[in-house]
């Protein structure tokens, strides 16, 4: 089993003892405490009956192993298959009897296993303050353990960073037909702390004696013996040494080495760092070009662009659905040159209509994620006329951020809709052309092909986009990267004048004159070429 820290006589005889009377490891050192902990069960069709019942005795297992209570551990469980259920969080029970009882009426989803999306919600639901997790300032550990069978159908890797990023330890256990690759992805490092497989449902309580072993064990790198050069870890067999990330340990096993340079060196790369003998280089990723400084990558060819997305909020698209349509449009964010003076970026939510922030309030990328990962789901109508009109006549205005016209920057409108509009979206999708904005329009499911067609800027072919379902509609990223990015535009690092100005028209007047001296030096070496040309076909005559 990875990740199965024991010595092999002290697990022996740990499995072969009965659950209920398994000795609590406790001593000097131990680091038993306040713990919020929310356990995130894969429910999906491939789990079949028997093994969800071994899960649900693994976890009723497990809970008689903790301190539970509200100034201990907290416990909460959600399931999860294409959507995410909340079985009782944090904040329901202080009694174990009262989780056992809730475990034991589980009763699994059997769907899709949208791994991604449950620890989407674990991250913004299960460890909410709200939902009764402890606030931050408390400096309560938040541990989630996903247990899954299988190979995630969404991606698990960003969402993961994001949720270690706020502080989550991640264990990752796999059983049986489980990708090791997603675990990894998904886990906190170090992951063969982390990371745990094991061939059968039946075999799962391994992964309990551990993990109980990790919440209390003898500190055994607390009597100062152990002569680590970089960090100590405790286990029952006694201290081990541990390097830092992107360093191996040596033979020795105290000393560590780095394992390249690009772990080893404080490279810069914006992307992606490669080593190469004695040396690295970056990488940017498809798509994109590295600048001269040789760590940056470009954004949307540093076009400026004033973009407001209009996302469809109403009822039929799902609150599981609505989380995927806000991470796709992180992803198109992601290809953006997101600032004050580049790409400005609006979002509107429509079912009724609602600016979630407009144009000039963000100016970097992270900014505009954060706010558009906090957009709550409006669930209502679908009201795409009128969110065509409010887009017309507001969002686009200086008042919300938008660049004078005078200064010629591109305006794009984008709208992502699941449905047929319950009111007429003609005459503002029309107004929203005359009016010099780009229009793309992105459908998904049940969307209409005409009325797409008729939101969209001509030609439709390179305006419209649609996908059969959420769960397939990254592919359209690419069709967007190409369209909304200019392909002749303004440099970021040029400075936004009114054309109208005298010094603009001087410098406009030297460029054109620079470019006319440079046609016609063009044009004398071409005619000379040509008189060449012709003198050495007189002479072969």
């Amino acid at each position: 089993m990875t990740g199965l820290l024991c010595s092999p006589l002290p697990v022996l005889l740990l499995l072969l003892w009965p659950w209920e009377t398994q000795p609590q490891f406790a001593g000097p050192g131990c680091r038993a405490g306040p713990l919020d902990l929310v356990f995130v069960i894969d429910s999906s069709r491939s789990v079949r009956p028997f093994e969800f019942e071994t899960m649900r005795q693994f976890l009723v297992g497990l809970l008689r192993s903790l301190d539970v209570g509200p100034n201990a551990t907290r416990v909460g469980v959600i399931q999860y298959s294409s959507q995410v259920q909340s079985v009782f969080p944090l904040s329901a029970f202080s009694r174990r009897e009262d989780m056992e009882r809730a475990i034991r009426a589980l009763v699994p989803l059997a769907q899709g296993t949208m791994t991604g999306l449950a620890i989407q919600y674990a991250m913004n639901v299960a460890f909410s303050v709200a939902e009764g997790a402890r606030p931050p300032e408390a400096r309560v550990p938040r541990v989630a353990v996903i247990v899954t069978d299988g190979r995630p159908q969404d991606r698990v890797a960003e969402v993961a960073a994001q949720a270690r990023a706020r502080g989550i330890e991640i264990y990752a256990v796999g059983v049986q037909r489980a990708d090791v690759g997603s675990l990894r992805a998904m886990a906190s490092p170090p992951l063969d702390e982390h990371v745990f497989l094991v061939d059968s449902f039946d075999l799962i309580q391994e992964f309990g004696l551990q993990f109980q072993g990790q919440l209390c064990a003898i500190d055994h790198c607390g009597f100062g013996n152990h002569s680590c050069q970089h960090e100590c870890v405790s286990t029952f067999g006694g201290p081990q040494c541990r390097c830092r990330e992107g360093h191996v340990l040596m033979p020795d096993g105290r000393s560590c080495q780095a394992r390249d340079l690009c772990n080893g060196v404080d490279h810069g790369c914006e992307y992606q760092c490669v080593s190469e003998g004695l040396s690295y280089h970056c990488l940017c990723p498809e798509g994109r070009q590295l600048l001269a400084d040789g760590k940056s990558c470009n954004r949307c060819r540093e076009g400026h662009v004033d973009l407001v997305l209009l996302v469809d909020g109403s009822k039929s698209v799902r609150p599981q659905n609505f989380e995927l349509v806000k991470r796709f449009v992180n992803q198109i964010v992601d290809f953006l040159d997101v600032s004050p003076e580049g790409t400005r970026v609006g979002l509107v939510q429509f079912s009724s209509v609602r600016t979630e922030f407009p144009l000039g309030r963000y100016g970097t990328a992270a900014e505009v994620k954060q706010a558009v990962l906090a957009v709550e789901y409006m669930e209502r109508g679908t009201m795409t006329g009128l969110a065509l009109r409010h887009m017309v006549e507001h969002s686009f205005s200086e008042a919300q951020g938008a660049r004078p016209r005078a200064l010629n920057v591109p305006r794009v409108g984008l709208v992502f809709t699941d449905g047929r509009s319950q009111d007429d979206i003609s005459v503002w999708a029309a107004r929203a052309k005359e009016e010099g904005i780009v229009m793309y329009a992105v459908g998904v499911g049940k969307a209409v092909e005409e009325e797409l067609r008729k939101i969209a800027s001509e030609p439709a072919e390179l305006h419209v986009s649609y996908s059969p379902d959420f769960g397939t509609m990254t592919h359209l990223l690419e069709n967007l990267k190409g369209s909304i990015c200019p392909e002749e535009g303004i440099s970021a690092g040029t400075e936004l004048r009114s054309p109208c100005e005298c010094e603009s028209l001087v410098e406009f007047q030297g460029r054109t004159l620079g470019a006319l001296e440079s046609l016609t030096q063009k044009l004398v070496q071409l005619t000379a070429r040509l008189e060449d040309l012709e003198n050495q076909l007189a002479i072969q005559k």
